[in-house]
């Protein structure tokens, strides 16, 4: 079950009901990677506390996402504590902040709030560890297997008509 009945909580003016789902948590792709969770169903805490006509949602889930490291391409492991928060006033027109996009006919759609605030949640870089040198930018080896320098200076070809130029004065 990734949805919650907003109509079977029958909940009046501040009472606050807490749900714990378990989710089906799919991969997500990231500058083009696959992330996955890790195991693939977490547990989704949601308290819904009930204002005077306005409804306050709160989200928690942490899990742990596994994939390719961005600077190496190695194994890369990262832990996601995600929390949310949204509010759901019925009588508010649908552009309005309280109007929640996670609120369809009385149901709100747990699973698809978990995965915006996991995707909110992502790091700025996945990496394997955080001092990795990453891989060379001329012949593409893993810097944190094998560090080196390279001698020869690359020119990238398209600056080859200037390097002549600079060459001859």
């Amino acid at each position: 079950m990734s949805s919650i009945d907003l109509r079977r909580l029958g909940l009046r003016p501040g009472e606050v009901r807490s749900e714990r789902l378990d989710l089906d948590l799919e991969p997500f792709l990231v500058g083009g990677q696959r992330y996955e969770a890790h195991p693939e169903t977490a547990p989704v805490d949601v308290a819904i506390t009930q204002a005077s006509g306005t409804t306050v949602f709160d989200l928690r889930l942490h899990t742990r996402l596994t994939g390719p490291c961005m600077r190496c391409l190695g194994f890369a492991e990262v832990e996601v504590d995600a929390t949310a928060r949204e509010f759901y006033d019925p009588s508010a027109p649908p552009a309005d902040v309280l109007r929640s996009d996670y609120v369809v006919d009385d149901r709100l759609e747990v699973g698809a709030w978990a995965r915006d605030a996991i995707g909110l949640a992502f790091p700025e870089q996945i990496l394997c560890r955080p001092e990795c040198a990453g891989l060379c930018p001329i012949c593409g080896k893993d810097l944190n297997a094998e560090p080196h320098e390279h001698t020869d200076r690359v020119v990238d070809p398209r600056w080859a008509a200037l390097e002549e130029l600079r060459d001859r004065l």
